[in-house]
Order: C-alpha cells, then sequence, then structure tokens
C-alpha cells in the first residue's frame, strides 16, 4: 500500500470535502430550477446566465450545453446566453460606465418580464451580480442564485437560491458546474 505524503494526505482532505459539497446540493430545489427552465422554454423566454471568474466560465459552459446539447436532444431552442461572451460590450460598459455595470446594462437592453437570469457567485456579493439581481427583481424577470455558504448579497434578492454548504471557491464553483450539468441533462436524458 503506498504511503501517505502530505500531498496525497491534503488531497484526501480536499476530495473529502469536495464530497460534502457536492452532498449539499439539494434535489429537490434543482428539480424546482428544472421547472425553471421548462416554464422558459414552453414560453419562449430568454435566460440569461452570468459571473465572475470560474463563475463566469460556469455560466458559459452552462449556456452552451442548455443552447446546444438539451436543445438538439429535445428537438426545441432553448434561448439561453452568457451575458459574459461578449468581450467588446463588457469591456466598453466596463470602461464608460462601471464594472458593476456589464451585466445589468445588457439586461436592460436584452432583458423583458418572466425572462430568467441565473447568476452565479461564489461570495454571493459581487456588487455587479448583484446590481444585476436587483433590477432583473425590479423588472419582473425570474430570478436564480446558485452561491456558496456566506448570507446576503444575491440569496436575499433572487427568488430560487441555492447555496453550497462551503466557502471555499473551488469546491463551490464546482458544485455549481454539478447543478448546471443536472439543469441540462435532465431535459438530455430525461426528456422534455
Amino acid at each position: 500500500m503506498p504511503q501517505e505524503t502530505p500531498t496525497t494526505s491534503w488531497i484526501n482532505s480536499y476530495v473529502d470535502a469536495h464530497v460534502r459539497a457536492l452532498r449539499s446540493v439539494p434535489a429537490d430545489k434543482v428539480a424546482e430550477l428544472v421547472g425553471v427552465l421548462r416554464a422558459a422554454l414552453d414560453g419562449d423566454r430568454q435566460i440569461f446566465a452570468f459571473g465572475n471568474g470560474g463563475s463566469a466560465a460556469n455560466a458559459s459552459h452552462f449556456a452552451t450545453d442548455l443552447g446546444k446539447g438539451a436543445s438538439d436532444k429535445i428537438g426545441r431552442r432553448f434561448r439561453v446566453i452568457s451575458l459574459n461572451d461578449n468581450v467588446s460590450w463588457l469591456t466598453a460598459l466596463g470602461n464608460d460606465y462601471a464594472y458593476e455595470d456589464v451585466f445589468v446594462r445588457q439586461l436592460q437592453n436584452y432583458a423583458r418580464p418572466g425572462d430568467v437570469v441565473l447568476g452565479m457567485s461564489v461570495s454571493g456579493s459581487s456588487p455587479n451580480v448583484v446590481k444585476a439581481f436587483r433590477w432583473a427583481r425590479d423588472n419582473g424577470l425570474v430570478t436564480v442564485a446558485l452561491c456558496g455558504s456566506k448570507p446576503g448579497g444575491i440569496r436575499d434578492i433572487a427568488a430560487h437560491v441555492i447555496a453550497i454548504d462551503d466557502g471555499h471557491y473551488g469546491r463551490v464553483e464546482d458544485s455549481h458546474m454539478l447543478i448546471c450539468h443536472l439543469l441540462c441533462y435532465a431535459f438530455m436524458e430525461l426528456g422534455s
């Protein structure tokens, strides 16, 4: 049997904590979000995903899986976009206004009442995400927040919240990606 080293001990501890974070994902709340997405699909509503850093990458990945994978599988098209994926617009908004406006100003152009925003933020308090959620809530959009264990921020604004019981950025972002995959694969494997 291999001898445990400080590195393998750390890896084993990390994996154990990761499993605990994944186990904190509530199946009933994810199923509820599948219903939110089904209603958006049935109502021909737009779905906007966004976040910063690793959460931005997760938002892009989610939009791809839902827009292509799930849409192809069920033969109906999700109208989904990641607000992180237009670099020229993001940088123009950040430069000409403020970085906290990069999502809300895109929503002001595109969003309509009944559309869905799905924002991801480990801290839950990123100013640009919070500002977009406030605008979305105040303008009749369905708000979905994926966040970490810290209280406040988008947890207090969103209609639908899944908070991972961890504050570690890597584990929370991985858990968010699990949720995003569950949302997409519910359509790919269970059908419409």
